[in-house]
Parts: C-alpha cells; sequence; structure tokens
C-alpha cells in the first residue's frame, strides 16, 4: 500500500496555500483601512495598472465579460479606488484608472506580500521556502502570473 497522498491532494493544498495568503492580506489590508478589498478587486487593481485601461480591456485581460468588468468598475469606484475619465487621446474611449487609494492600495499589498512571504520563511525555513519557491518554478509557465483567474475560474475563457 502506497504511503503517497492521493493525487488531489496536491491542487487542493497549493490552492489552500494560496487562500490562506490571500486570506491573510485582506485581513491586514483591513487593519490598514482597506476594509472593503476583495480578493477579485485585487485582480482588478492590478490589471487596470498604473496606465489605466477602457472596461473593454479590462474584461479582457481579466478573462471576464465587459459587463462584468464593468460592475466590478463601478464597485471600485464607489469605493473610491478608481475613477473614470475620457482617454486624452480619444475622447470617444472611456477609460479607468488608480486613484491614490487604489495606489496605496496595492503599495500596501507588495509590502504585506512581503511580511506574509517572511512569516512562512520563518516558519519553514528560508532554504526550505526557497526551495518550494524554485520548485514551484520549475512547474509552472514562466510567466509570473495570469490575470485572467476570475474568468478562468467563473468558466467564462
Amino acid at each position: 500500500m502506497s504511503t503517497d497522498p492521493p493525487g488531489f491532494e496536491l491542487p487542493l493544498r497549493l490552492f489552500l496555500g494560496f487562500r490562506t495568503l490571500i486570506d491573510d492580506l485582506h485581513a491586514e489590508l483591513a487593519r490598514q483601512g482597506h476594509p472593503d478589498m476583495r480578493p477579485m478587486y485585487g485582480f482588478v487593481l492590478q490589471a487596470i495598472g498604473i496606465r489605466g485601461t477602457t472596461a473593454a480591456d479590462l474584461g479582457r485581460t481579466l478573462g471576464v465579460s465587459k459587463q462584468a468588468a464593468g460592475k466590478t468598475v463601478d464597485n471600485l469606484e464607489r469605493l473610491g479606488y478608481v475613477q473614470r475619465g475620457s482617454d486624452p487621446h480619444d475622447a470617444r474611449r472611456k477609460t479607468v484608472r488608480l486613484t491614490e487609494r487604489g495606489v496605496d492600495c496595492l503599495a500596501r499589498s507588495a509590502r504585506i506580500f512581503d511580511d506574509l512571504r517572511a512569516s512562512w520563511a520563518k516558519t519553514l525555513g528560508e532554504d526550505r521556502l526557497r526551495a518550494l519557491e524554485s520548485d514551484l518554478r520549475q512547474v509552472t509557465p514562466p510567466t509570473l502570473f495570469h490575470l485572467d483567474v476570475p474568468g478562468w475560474f467563473t468558466g467564462y475563457q
């Protein structure tokens, strides 16, 4: 009889690690003045980026419909993380840009992720964490991340 865990445990453990980090991130963001942030919003803020984007481009990047992207932008605008405006190069195009609050949230998120990584290094040991990260780089695509996770999870793509 094999002592190896069942094959389905690996993706569940990887997802649970992801979920733990994201839950810890959002708990800390709430303590630091961003109590309304949700995991989906983080993907959206990243996809909007410093340059801004349109709702249609945002939908494509996230792998969701333009309408779904627009609804999320509505929520983020209401919360003060983004603002809509005209494209300076084409007045017919409406753009979505991060506000100071949105930029602050992304900057805080980056620092919190560094702190969470340090916590994992303390628990696992820096060498083991680096080995884990190295191993994951070997079995995952070279691109750092895909922002289309929301669409992938919902089956929109």
